[in-house]
């Protein structure tokens, strides 16, 4: 069987905590799969967050310096879905180990590619009723 996502191993920090997991990247979305460290010590246990498409606002590969420093930054359409996501300035950033440089670059590809397509097939944003009168509203006469 096909494996429909990719796997891309990742650190970040949130607030005072430093964060290590795994974003698993596929049509659908992302799902992050990740544990807090408190200073660097004190574990939270493993969590999970789904990141569906119609959340995901943009996502960037930002490459790097000789594939070291490489990233992916997710933005989301909702600010109170991040809050709960290790998240810092916001945006989601995942920081790529020079080993997972391709797979993260293919995933972020994918994905893009992916949220291109979705809003290409949406209807067209609806023009505000307010839109389709003119203002000639002083001119109108009361009717007897």
């Amino acid at each position: 069987m096909q494996q429909h996502f990719i796997s891309v191993p990742f650190k970040t920090e949130s607030g005072l905590s430093q964060v290590d997991g795994m974003a698993k990247f596929s049509h659908a979305g992302v799902v992050l799969e990740f544990e807090s460290k408190l200073f660097g010590i004190i574990k939270d246990g493993v969590k999970q967050a789904t990141i569906a498409t119609d959340e995901i606002l943009d996502v960037k590969f930002r490459k790097g310096f000789f594939k070291m420093g490489a990233k992916i930054e997710i933005r989301l359409k909702d600010f109170t879905r991040l809050s709960k996501l290790p998240s810092k300035n916001g945006k989601i950033t995942l920081k790529i180990k020079k080993d997972d440089f391709e797979r993260a670059k293919e995933s972020v590809e994918r994905l893009q590619k992916t949220l291109t397509e979705t809003n290409e097939s949406l209807p067209p944003a609806h023009t505000p009723v307010s839109r389709l009168f003119d203002e000639s509203e002083d001119e109108t006469k009361e009717l007897n």
